[in-house]
């Protein structure tokens, strides 16, 4: 067990409040990047007295599938859904696969969902100060890509239909329950932030295929009724092969997009590759009682043991999670903590010396996770 402490953290209507945080490090290059937004969160007890916290981490992924054949046991779950928050890392190892020769990764990761409710993935693309970008240099990019997170094609994971190895068959669900939380979820989030970088307005933008699909054409027609009850935020809707396009001609104009999942699954990529590649894209996965934090990375056995991989993703989904119990605790300190964080990467960036391969730099993984660290203060 990892513990950070310090004095007390007021939370919701005053109460005392130490988070539990549960680790999963899980495979490849996970515990490296695990460790390194460790030593980032605990650098935040001397600054944050009054900020508890304690992190204890969890065995899950394909190494102990392949110690045990089991990839998440039935105690670590239970831990995770008795914890405050979880970050998890990385998991699966492509050399590791289930009887059916699927990958571990998608059935831990979709247990997880369901078990939890984490009905939205929430993907920042911003891009940061000194970060390479292939768009041109004074690209100003900071949105963020909603992607419901369990149904859509999604529904049909483990369910899908292959007759006589001649014809296979995945049904997409679209609920309008299902879709209306997404998108309150994502016309609150719009309310919150400063807006697109081309203009400030606040915009949720739908994207979807309603001009040839009923169940993109009800999922589009949900989230227009939805923003009627927001009239402070503008709506619009994109079909998702036009905003492919647009992404990358004026990432400045967009600030929300909602989708379903796997539009949102292949968008978040598009989205990561224009703010420097997966090692700086945070995530969430939020429900209406629990939330899970990740970069959006996987396990990258290529680099595990190697002190290369770029841990600022990790770091971010760590103050994206201090963000989130901010909010959840009615806790200031952990506000706090989730701009302290963003603010120490962002200024170890803009100093230009400490970067990891990946965005042109020759630093290692400890080397960035001790430069943010500094930067804390």
């Amino acid at each position: 067990m990892i513990e950070s402490m310090g004095d007390v953290s007021v939370g919701r209507q005053g109460l005392q409040k130490k988070y539990k945080i549960a680790l999963l490090p899980g495979d490849g290059i996970g515990p490296e990047v695990m460790d390194a937004a460790v030593h980032v969160v605990n650098g935040l007890s001397s600054i944050l007295p009054n900020l508890r916290f304690e992190l204890t981490p969890y065995e899950a992924g394909a190494e102990l599938y392949r110690k045990t054949g089991e990839v998440l046991p039935k105690a670590v779950l239970e831990s995770c859904r008795s914890a405050d928050a979880v970050l998890l890392s990385a998991i699966g190892l492509p050399d590791v696969r289930n009887v059916d020769g699927t990958e571990i990764q998608p059935h831990m990761m979709m247990g997880l969902r369901r078990e939890l409710d984490l009905f939205v993935a929430v993907r920042p693309v911003k891009l940061y100060p000194g970060v390479p970008t292939p768009l041109k240099a004074d690209s100003n990019i900071d949105m963020v890509i909603l992607r419901e997170n369990l149904e859509g094609l999604f529904a049909s994971f483990g369910g899908g239909c292959v007759v006589h190895d001649q014809v296979a068959t995945d049904s997409i669900v679209i609920t309008r329950d299902a879709t209306k939380r997404l998108a309150d979820f994502a016309f609150e989030l719009a309310s919150k932030r400063s807006g697109r970088p081309l203009d400030g307005k606040q915009i949720v933008t739908c994207v979807d295929k309603a001009n040839v699909f009923r169940s993109f054409a009800f999922f589009r027609k949900v989230i227009a009724e939805t923003s009627m009850v927001y009239p402070e935020v503008d709506f619009e809707a994109q079909y998702v092969d036009a905003m492919a396009m647009y992404l990358v001609q004026k990432p400045d104009a967009y600030d929300v997009l909602v989708m379903e999942n796997q539009f949102g699954d292949i968008f978040s990529d598009l989205g990561a590759a224009l703010v420097g590649g997966l090692g700086m894209a945070p995530s969430a996965e939020i429900g209406p009682k629990h939330a899970l934090f990740q970069p959006s990375h996987g396990s990258a056995p290529g680099l595990a043991g190697r002190n290369v991989a770029n841990p600022i993703a990790t770091i971010l989904s760590a103050g994206m999670m201090f963000d989130w119990l901010g909010d959840k605790y009615q806790d200031p300190d952990a506000k706090q903590a989730a701009t302290l964080i963003e603010n120490a990467v962002i200024r170890t960036l803009q100093d230009g010396s400490i970067k990891t391969q990946d965005i042109g730099g020759t630093s290692t993984t400890s080397e960035v996770a001790a430069a943010i660290a500094d930067q804390l203060g």
